[in-house]
């Protein structure tokens, strides 16, 4: 075996050590009686809140309350959650200097009264027993607790985020104090919350889960995420392919920027080693450029080790089965959307639901 053989195994090796941790929800009943407050920020979310709010009602654990703060929205978004019973309130018109969901949710918490806050995003969907068990875990660790929930797809273009998905997760540690954030579903207690500073700490940010999270730790609160497969999914995106670019391009180079330096380090190696399984299978069959060995079959071999890998990881993280068979085409998914967000970075904003956002 020559030493690009030896170099490529060794990535693909890799990519099953870095999703060794995808720690999933643990199971847990809460203590006592717990008044929880649900707050879901939503601007423009009637096509995903008639998901989320009858979820809510079917829990084994009942909220004392769940507000959904309507982001001036131009679609039925309060409408809607009045009819499904929920609390709705609208914020102040965005003031300077904030994200438009950090603005919405500080306004949510102040409106709120229990002890626990539990912050959703209108496109998460929870199983029946997701809210209890995730104030469980927060009631037994503390600080903060999050879930990445698994991503439901249903149209072809959306299998195309299958490497942020993974990514994402293959980036950062998960378990009890690893010391990341997941934005879609977290817990708190309200004076944990109030110990770091709220929202209002981190009011222009895009990625506020990752800097909430640095929060935690700087105040020498624990922590914790896990990823919500079989408990909590969202569908990302369900606007349109757009819509899908344009929310993968606002996070990419904000949030890699917080990734450390050591899992970045092994994730770029296994992408590099996926990269070149794209490339060396339909080089070797066209007679493109290629170092390496030339022939079909043992780049078949390679190209069909990284299809099954990805299959395999990817089973708990959403379902993206088949796209994992085509894999170079959500390669150069990636890379056209690392483009963009670099671009992004140098033009310095970015446009999301109407509202421009800084992208340093």
């Amino acid at each position: 075996m020559d030493l690009v053989a030896i170099s490529v195994l060794v990535r693909w090796l890799l990519g099953w050590a870095l999703c060794l941790r995808l720690f999933r929800l643990p199971l847990g009943r809460a203590k006592g009686h717990p008044r929880v407050s649900v707050l879901i920020p939503a601007r423009d979310e009637e096509w995903t809140l008639p998901n989320l709010l009858p979820a809510l009602r079917a829990q084994s654990l009942t909220p004392l309350e769940v507000i959904v703060i309507d982001d001036h929205s131009s679609d039925r978004t309060a409408a809607i959650a009045t009819v499904a019973g929920a609390t709705v309130m609208q914020p102040p018109p965005l003031a300077e200097g904030w994200c438009g969901k950090t603005w919405a949710l500080h306004h949510g918490v102040r409106a709120s009264k229990g002890e626990i806050l539990v912050f959703l995003d209108a496109d998460t969907e929870p199983s029946a027993g997701f809210l209890e068990r995730l104030v469980a875990a927060q009631q037994e660790l503390g600080g903060l607790v999050s879930v990445q929930p698994f991503h439901r797809t249903e149209k072809p273009y959306e299998q195309l985020s299958v490497l942020f998905s993974l990514v994402g997760l293959m980036a950062v540690p998960m378990g009890p104090g690893c010391g990341v954030a997941f934005g879609p579903a977290m817990a708190t207690s309200r004076v944990d919350y109030d110990r770091v500073g709220g929202h209002e700490a981190v009011a222009g940010k895009v990625v506020e889960d990752w800097f909430m999270g640095h929060l935690y730790e700087k105040a020498g609160l624990p922590v914790s995420a896990y990823i919500g497969d079989g408990l909590i999914e969202y569908r990302m995106y369900p606007g349109g392919f757009h819509d899908m670019v344009m929310g993968f391009a606002k996070n990419f180079a904000t949030a890699a920027g917080e990734v450390r330096w050591i899992w970045m380090l092994a994730v770029l190696l296994w992408i590099s080693g996926l990269f070149w399984a794209a490339w060396c299978l339909p080089a070797a069959l066209l007679g493109w450029p290629l170092m390496g060995e030339p022939a079909v079959l043992p780049n078949l071999l390679l190209y069909l080790a990284f299809a099954v890998q990805l299959i395999v990881l990817t089973r708990r993280v959403g379902n993206f089965a088949w796209i994992c068979l085509v894999f170079p085409i959500p390669v150069l998914f990636f890379l056209g959307v690392f483009v963009l967000a670099i671009l992004n970075l140098k033009r310095g904003t970015i446009e999301w639901k109407g509202r421009q956002f800084s992208t340093r």
